[in-house]
Protein backbone atom coordinates (compact mmCIF):
# COMPACT_ATOMS: atom_id res chain seq x y z
CA UNK A 1 0.00 0.00 0.00
CA UNK A 2 1.27 3.48 -0.82
CA UNK A 3 2.51 5.54 2.13
CA UNK A 4 0.12 8.44 1.37
CA UNK A 5 -2.89 6.12 1.17
CA UNK A 6 -1.80 4.46 4.42
CA UNK A 7 -1.69 7.89 6.11
CA UNK A 8 -5.16 8.77 4.85
CA UNK A 9 -6.59 5.46 6.04
CA UNK A 10 -4.93 5.95 9.44
CA UNK A 11 -6.63 9.34 9.74
CA UNK A 12 -9.99 7.86 8.83
CA UNK A 13 -9.64 4.79 11.06
CA UNK A 14 -10.25 6.66 14.30
CA UNK A 15 -13.17 6.30 16.72
CA UNK A 16 -14.72 9.72 15.89
CA UNK A 17 -14.86 8.74 12.22
CA UNK A 18 -16.55 5.45 13.11
CA UNK A 19 -18.99 7.33 15.35
CA UNK A 20 -19.79 9.75 12.51
CA UNK A 21 -20.34 6.83 10.13
CA UNK A 22 -22.73 5.17 12.58
CA UNK A 23 -24.63 8.43 13.16
CA UNK A 24 -24.90 8.84 9.37
CA UNK A 25 -26.24 5.29 9.08
CA UNK A 26 -28.75 6.08 11.85
CA UNK A 27 -29.87 9.14 9.90
CA UNK A 28 -30.40 7.03 6.76
CA UNK A 29 -32.37 4.49 8.79
CA UNK A 30 -34.43 7.32 10.32
CA UNK A 31 -35.79 7.99 6.83
CA UNK A 32 -37.52 4.60 6.83
CA UNK A 33 -38.06 4.04 10.58
CA UNK A 34 -41.54 4.33 12.01
CA UNK A 35 -41.87 7.31 14.37
CA UNK A 36 -41.88 5.94 17.89
CA UNK A 37 -39.95 8.13 20.31
CA UNK A 38 -41.52 11.52 19.56
CA UNK A 39 -40.85 14.49 21.83
CA UNK A 40 -39.52 12.27 24.61
CA UNK A 41 -36.93 10.88 22.19
CA UNK A 42 -35.93 14.40 21.18
CA UNK A 43 -35.43 15.46 24.79
CA UNK A 44 -33.68 12.28 25.95
CA UNK A 45 -31.60 12.08 22.76
CA UNK A 46 -30.31 15.63 23.15
CA UNK A 47 -29.56 15.00 26.84
CA UNK A 48 -27.57 11.85 25.99
CA UNK A 49 -25.60 13.64 23.26
CA UNK A 50 -24.73 16.44 25.69
CA UNK A 51 -23.83 13.91 28.41
CA UNK A 52 -21.56 12.06 25.97
CA UNK A 53 -19.80 15.26 24.94
CA UNK A 54 -19.31 16.26 28.60
CA UNK A 55 -17.87 12.84 29.46
CA UNK A 56 -15.52 13.04 26.48
CA UNK A 57 -14.26 16.49 27.44
CA UNK A 58 -13.70 15.51 31.09
CA UNK A 59 -11.93 12.25 30.20
CA UNK A 60 -9.74 13.96 27.59
CA UNK A 61 -8.86 16.65 30.14
CA UNK A 62 -7.91 13.98 32.67
CA UNK A 63 -5.65 12.30 30.11
CA UNK A 64 -4.11 15.66 29.18
CA UNK A 65 -3.42 16.45 32.85
CA UNK A 66 -1.58 13.11 33.09
CA UNK A 67 0.32 14.01 29.91
CA UNK A 68 -0.74 10.96 27.98
CA UNK A 69 -2.27 10.61 24.55
CA UNK A 70 -5.96 10.46 23.74
CA UNK A 71 -5.14 9.16 20.24
CA UNK A 72 -5.54 5.40 19.82
CA UNK A 73 -2.51 3.35 18.74
CA UNK A 74 -0.04 5.83 20.21
CA UNK A 75 2.26 4.88 23.06
CA UNK A 76 0.72 5.77 26.44
CA UNK A 77 2.86 7.90 28.74
CA UNK A 78 0.74 7.39 31.86
CA UNK A 79 -1.94 5.09 33.19
CA UNK A 80 -4.96 7.16 34.23
CA UNK A 81 -6.95 5.32 36.91
CA UNK A 82 -8.73 8.13 38.76
CA UNK A 83 -11.79 10.25 38.06
CA UNK A 84 -13.89 8.84 35.23
CA UNK A 85 -11.24 6.15 34.70
CA UNK A 86 -12.11 4.71 38.13
CA UNK A 87 -15.62 3.98 36.82
CA UNK A 88 -14.77 2.84 33.26
CA UNK A 89 -11.50 1.88 31.59
CA UNK A 90 -12.85 3.50 28.41
CA UNK A 91 -14.95 6.53 29.30
CA UNK A 92 -14.42 8.20 25.91
CA UNK A 93 -15.60 5.13 24.01
CA UNK A 94 -18.49 4.82 26.45
CA UNK A 95 -19.32 8.46 25.74
CA UNK A 96 -19.23 7.74 22.00
CA UNK A 97 -21.78 4.95 22.47
CA UNK A 98 -23.95 7.29 24.57
CA UNK A 99 -23.73 9.94 21.83
CA UNK A 100 -24.77 7.36 19.22
CA UNK A 101 -27.72 6.21 21.32
CA UNK A 102 -28.71 9.83 21.87
CA UNK A 103 -28.53 10.55 18.15
CA UNK A 104 -30.70 7.51 17.40
CA UNK A 105 -33.35 8.64 19.89
CA UNK A 106 -33.16 12.23 18.65
CA UNK A 107 -33.53 11.07 15.03
CA UNK A 108 -36.40 8.78 16.06
CA UNK A 109 -34.66 5.90 14.28
CA UNK A 110 -35.79 2.74 16.05
CA UNK A 111 -34.37 0.62 13.22
CA UNK A 112 -30.93 2.03 14.04
CA UNK A 113 -30.84 0.78 17.65
CA UNK A 114 -28.74 -2.31 16.72
CA UNK A 115 -26.05 0.09 15.51
CA UNK A 116 -25.14 0.76 19.14
CA UNK A 117 -24.17 -2.89 19.64
CA UNK A 118 -22.35 -2.93 16.30
CA UNK A 119 -20.43 0.22 17.28
CA UNK A 120 -19.45 -1.19 20.69
CA UNK A 121 -18.23 -4.44 19.12
CA UNK A 122 -16.30 -2.58 16.44
CA UNK A 123 -14.60 -0.25 18.95
CA UNK A 124 -13.75 -3.16 21.20
CA UNK A 125 -12.16 -5.20 18.41
CA UNK A 126 -10.48 -2.37 16.45
CA UNK A 127 -9.23 -0.23 19.33
CA UNK A 128 -9.76 -1.41 22.91
CA UNK A 129 -8.02 -4.79 22.68
CA UNK A 130 -4.96 -3.21 21.07
CA UNK A 131 -4.92 -0.44 23.68
CA UNK A 132 -5.13 -2.98 26.49
CA UNK A 133 -2.15 -4.83 25.02
CA UNK A 134 -0.19 -1.57 24.86
CA UNK A 135 -1.13 -0.72 28.44
CA UNK A 136 -0.14 -4.19 29.64
CA UNK A 137 3.24 -3.87 27.93
CA UNK A 138 3.79 -0.36 29.29
CA UNK A 139 2.48 -0.74 32.83
CA UNK A 140 2.32 -4.50 33.52
CA UNK A 141 0.91 -5.36 36.94
CA UNK A 142 -0.34 -1.82 37.54
CA UNK A 143 -2.63 -2.13 34.50
CA UNK A 144 -3.66 -5.66 35.45
CA UNK A 145 -4.69 -4.54 38.94
CA UNK A 146 -6.68 -1.59 37.59
CA UNK A 147 -8.31 -3.77 34.90
CA UNK A 148 -9.28 -6.34 37.52
CA UNK A 149 -11.23 -3.71 39.48
CA UNK A 150 -12.51 -1.40 36.75
CA UNK A 151 -14.98 -2.50 34.06
CA UNK A 152 -14.10 -2.08 30.41
CA UNK A 153 -17.31 -0.15 29.76
CA UNK A 154 -19.36 0.50 32.90
CA UNK A 155 -21.15 -1.44 35.60
CA UNK A 156 -19.87 -4.65 37.16
CA UNK A 157 -16.39 -5.98 36.62
CA UNK A 158 -15.90 -7.08 33.02
CA UNK A 159 -13.42 -9.89 32.44
CA UNK A 160 -10.61 -8.96 30.07
CA UNK A 161 -10.06 -11.24 27.11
Amino acid sequence: MRPMLRKILALIDLPPAWLAAHVAAAWVLSLISPALFGAAGDWLGRALVILGVVITVIAAAQMTLHRTTVIPRRKPAALVTTGLFAVSRNPIYLADAVILLGAILWLDAILALPLVAVFVLLIQTRFIRDEETRLTMAFGPEFDLWAAHTPRWIGGRTPRK
